[in-house]
């Protein structure tokens, strides 16, 4: 159970969990939360969950701190994507500019990163947000549609072990399997797109699986990796047998709309942990 905090921030991003989040929070005590939202980014259904929402553009930085300091916000959370886009195609105000020189590196990561530090420094602290999201982090083991034969599972956990590296590497975090062969990589395009793009690739006979994980040293402040609805849609276009994702560092986002795609399509989702080591 998380420590009851009497108002709380939330820099909400775009699509469900901003939402998820507002509720769960509600439900966990949180009195007071006040929401920093984005123009063409966050749904406007959040104002109806929070005590305040404030509505700005990307890269009003100003804006975004003074918003919760006028409103005694100590504390906040960041969730939901910015989309690229608009995340590098940003006006930064002045402030933001300043932050942005700054920067060896212009990731998303490091952007967000600098953005801690930003807030830090008008004594708004950014913390992580799973203590009220665990119920929705499936443990290791866990499985909704079929079965997994011996082939899906050796592929899905060499895909594991690709995917953790091309995350260290900054690269993605979702790769398609088939085989023992890598079809398709993600990078700057998405998830979504890694899959289509996977299940072309794995041919007429289709039977791809993919693996989605968290990075190494992965900052859970600002980015968790989620998978919804969406993405199994996807995953069924694409003709992908099974999806698995990160046990514990992943939120399982609209189970009650995953639970009949799975079944309608035969697909396969489950947590994963990190694989044994593969013997001499």
């Amino acid at each position: 159970m998380p420590e009851a905090i009497p108002t709380l921030g939330l820099i909400a991003g775009n699509r469900s969990l901003p939402l998820i989040f507002a509720r769960q929070a509600r439900s966990i005590g949180v009195k007071r939360l006040v929401a920093v939202a984005f123009e063409e980014e966050t749904s406007p259904d959040l104002a109806s969950l929070v005590d305040e929402i404030v509505w700005l553009k990307v890269g009003q930085l100003t804006k975004l701190i003074g918003a919760f300091k006028q409103r005694g916000v100590t504390r906040c959370v960041m969730l939901g994507q910015i989309a690229p886009k608009n995340l590098f195609d940003l006006r930064p105000d002045l402030r933001a500019m300043a932050m942005l020189l700054k920067l060896k590196e212009k990731n998303a990561h490091s952007i967000f990163g600098a953005i801690a530090d930003e807030l830090r420094k008008d004594g708004i602290e950014l913390i992580e947000p799973t203590p009220w999201l665990e119920p929705a982090m499936p443990e290791a083991g866990f499985r909704l549609g079929p079965e997994l034969t011996p082939e899906m599972q050796a592929d899905l956990n060499f895909g594991f072990r690709v995917a953790k590296e091309i995350s260290r590497l900054e690269i993605g975090q979702t790769v398609v399997v088939k085989g023992g062969t890598v079809l398709a990589v993600e990078g700057f395009e998405g998830t979504d797109a890694c899959l289509e793009r996977g299940g072309k690739l794995a041919g007429k006979e289709a039977g791809a699986v993919a693996v989605k994980v968290a990075k190494e040293n992965h900052d859970m402040r600002f980015d968790i990796p989620c998978l919804g609805a969406g993405t199994i849609r996807t995953c069924a276009a694409a003709k992908i047998r099974a999806i698995g994702v990160e046990a514990r560092r992943t939120l399982l986002l609209e189970r009650e709309e995953i639970e009949p795609i799975t079944r309608e399509h035969r697909i396969t989702v489950t947590a994963i942990g990190p694989p044994a080591p593969c013997q001499p």
